[in-house]
C-alpha cells in the first residue's frame, strides 16, 4: 500500500526532491563559446560568467551572468531577452551589462531553440515555450545565492516585451517588468503590420500558406528558413525596415548566431502565434510594469495598445508606467546608450525590487 501511495505522489508531483528537479544531466549539454563575442564592449565593472538552467520543458537554456564587482548577497535581479530574433549577444546583452553597472544582477538568455541554447528544431518560436523562457530565467535567478529571491523583475526588449508582459501575467515571482520597444508577436503575426490584414479571409489564406509548407518540410525533413533582414535593401523599403538593417546588418548590431541577421526563423513558426494571442490577462498584473517607447517607432502601437490594458491594483499607488522617449525610432532603443532612459529603468526597478 505504502508503494502505491509513493507512485500516486510522484505521478501527482507532489514528490520532488532537488535530484528530481535538477535533471539536466540528462538534457542536451551545451557548446558555449568562451571568447567576448558580443557586439558591445566588454566592462570592467562588472564581473561576466556563462550558465545555463533548464526551462520546464527540459529545454536547456544558455545566458551571461553579470554580476557587479564587489556585490555582496542579497542582490535584486533582472533577467532580459530580446529583440525577437536576436541573441544575447547583442541588445539584450548590453542591456544587461548596462543595469549590472548599475548595481543589479542580470541574467541575459538565448531563448529556445535560439543561439547558444538548446531545443530541435533549430530557429522555432512558440508564445508558451518562450514566455516559460522567462520563467526558466526566474527560476535561476531566485535560487541562486547572490540573489535576494523577492526582488527579481525582467526586461523584454522589441518581441520579447510582450513575452514579458505575458510571462509577469503568469509569474507572479516577477516583481518588475519592463517592455521596451515592445512588439505585440501574435497582434503582427494575425493581423499584419499596423493591423492591415485583419481580416478572417486573410489569416485562412495565411494558415493555407503555413499549414502547405509544413507538409513540404515534413517531406524534405528540413524546416525551410523564413530569411531574416535581406542582405541588399530593396529601393522602396519603409524607414524601419532601412533602420532594422543599420542594426543587424552592419558592424553595429551584426552577429553570427543572430536568426534576424542572418537567415531567420522557420517559415512555420508563425503558426501558433495566429491562434494564441498574448497578454490575454495583462490586466490581472498585479506586480508593476513599464513600458517604453520611442516616439517616432513604426511599432509605438503596440506599447500604446498594451498599456491600456494594464490595471491599477484598487487602493493602492499607481504602479503601471507608459515612457515615451521624444524623437527615438524602434531601433534607437536597442542599443544607443545616449537614448535609452537607464536611469529610469535604475529608478523603477529600485522602487519595485525592494
Amino acid at each position: 500500500m505504502k508503494q502505491i501511495v509513493m507512485l500516486l505522489l510522484a505521478v501527482m508531483g507532489i514528490m520532488t526532491s532537488p535530484a528530481q528537479i535538477n535533471n539536466s544531466k540528462n538534457m542536451e549539454e551545451l557548446k558555449l563559446t568562451t571568447e567576448w563575442d558580443k557586439t558591445f564592449p566588454k566592462s570592467d565593472k562588472v564581473d561576466h560568467s556563462k550558465v545555463v538552467f533548464p526551462n520546464r520543458y527540459g529545454i536547456m537554456l544558455a545566458a551571461d551572468l553579470y554580476v557587479p564587482k564587489g556585490a555582496k548577497a542579497p542582490m535584486p535581479a533582472i533577467a532580459v531577452c530580446g529583440p525577437f530574433g536576436a541573441v544575447k549577444e547583442q541588445s539584450s546583452g548590453l542591456y544587461a551589462q548596462e543595469m549590472a553597472e548599475r548595481g543589479f544582477v542580470t541574467l541575459a538568455f538565448d531563448p529556445s531553440f535560439t543561439g547558444e541554447s538548446g531545443g530541435s528544431p533549430r530557429y522555432m518560436t512558440s508564445p508558451d515555450i518562450n514566455t516559460e523562457d522567462f520563467s526558466a530565467a526566474v527560476d535561476y535567478l531566485v535560487t541562486n545565492d547572490m540573489v535576494n529571491p523577492e526582488a527579481v523583475g525582467i526586461i523584454g526588449i522589441c518581441g520579447w516585451g510582450g513575452l514579458a508582459i505575458n510571462a509577469a501575467a503568469s509569474d507572479p515571482r516577477i516583481k518588475a517588468t519592463v517592455a521596451s520597444t515592445m512588439y505585440d508577436m501574435s497582434r503582427v503575426t494575425a493581423n499584419g503590420y499596423f493591423d492591415s490584414a485583419d481580416s478572417v479571409e486573410a489569416r485562412n489564406e495565411q494558415r493555407k500558406a503555413l499549414a502547405a509548407q509544413r507538409t513540404e518540410d515534413f517531406k524534405t525533413g528540413t524546416p525551410r528558413l523564413a530569411g531574416g533582414v535581406p542582405d541588399v535593401l530593396p529601393d522602396d523599403a519603409p524607414q524601419f525596415l532601412k533602420d532594422y538593417y543599420d542594426y543587424y546588418k552592419t558592424e553595429r548590431g551584426y552577429h553570427v548566431r543572430s536568426l534576424n541577421s542572418n537567415g531567420g526563423r522557420n517559415v512555420t513558426s508563425g503558426i501558433p502565434w495566429i491562434n494564441f494571442p498574448l497578454m490575454s490577462r495583462a490586466a490581472e498584473i498585479e506586480n508593476a510594469v513599464m513600458i517604453i517607447h520611442g516616439e517616432k517607432a513604426h511599432s509605438f502601437y503596440f506599447g500604446s495598445d498594451a498599456y491600456k490594458k494594464l490595471t491599477v491594483v484598487p487602493g493602492e499607488p499607481n504602479n503601471k508606467l507608459f515612457m515615451v522617449i521624444p524623437g527615438a525610432s524602434h531601433t534607437d532603443l536597442y542599443d544607443r546608450k545616449d537614448i535609452i532612459p537607464f536611469d529610469a529603468l535604475v529608478t523603477f526597478f529600485n522602487e519595485y525590487l525592494k
